[in-house]
């Protein structure tokens, strides 16, 4: 029997990526990346709330940071949390000269900036390997993506731990979810603002 993940009571079959979609494309990605073995390297609960530790506060401000240093991917940052051994977040990638060029222009319903979701009818959870082999599909240039947004976030905080002799260790694999309506967004929005107050309860407590 193939593994399962379990998100919000239904059962899921990860795959390697989702072979038939653009990982650069105009849509809204819920991101999940866990720390090696789920060890809480960036910080811990207390009262309900997160309380970072200094590798946290880098992968807090990394994270911020993702916008400007790509700005010809005209990024934008939703809800994301930093908990002790994960970290979720969502990403649009919006409009831009590589998905345009490429044809992979979706028809989107823009609302306001913080709700502009992919209206496709496909939606997808894949598991992906985030590392320099990353495998190549038909979809254009492999650094003006999702997988590279996340490899260099990650190295970004990796780097600061090594160069500062903090003990720190990414698992190889992270998860993404394509969002494809306003209701979706705002489920898993409430989801990352009430992760704390629910970490007993967390598939990623341990």
């Amino acid at each position: 029997m193939q593994n399962m993940d379990k998100y919000k009571n239904k059962y899921r079959i990860p795959s390697a990526r989702l072979q038939n979609w653009d990982y650069g494309s105009n849509a809204t990605y819920f991101i999940t990346i866990c720390t090696a073995s789920r060890e809480h390297y960036f910080g811990k609960i207390l009262k309900n709330k997160m309380q970072l530790f200094e590798i946290g506060r880098i992968a807090k401000n990394e994270w911020l940071k993702t916008p400007e240093i790509r700005p010809d991917m005209n990024l934008l940052l939703g809800k994301f949390i930093v908990m002790p051994n994960h970290f979720h977040g969502i990403i649009i990638i919006g409009e831009n000269e590589y998905n345009t060029k490429r044809g992979t222009k979706r028809d989107t319903k823009r609302r306001d900036a913080m709700h502009c979701v992919s209206t496709i009818a496909t939606i997808a959870t894949t598991t992906t390997t985030a590392t320099n082999n990353d495998t190549k599909n038909e979809f254009g240039p492999q650094s003006k993506n999702l997988a590279s947004i996340i490899r260099g976030f990650k190295s970004s905080v990796t780097t600061f731990a090594h160069k500062n002799n903090i003990k720190f260790g990414w698992q190889s694999r992270y998860h993404d979810h394509i969002i494809r309506n306003d209701a979706e967004y705002n489920r898993i929005k409430t989801y990352i603002i009430e992760n704390p107050a629910n970490w007993p309860q967390d598939k990623f407590y341990q």
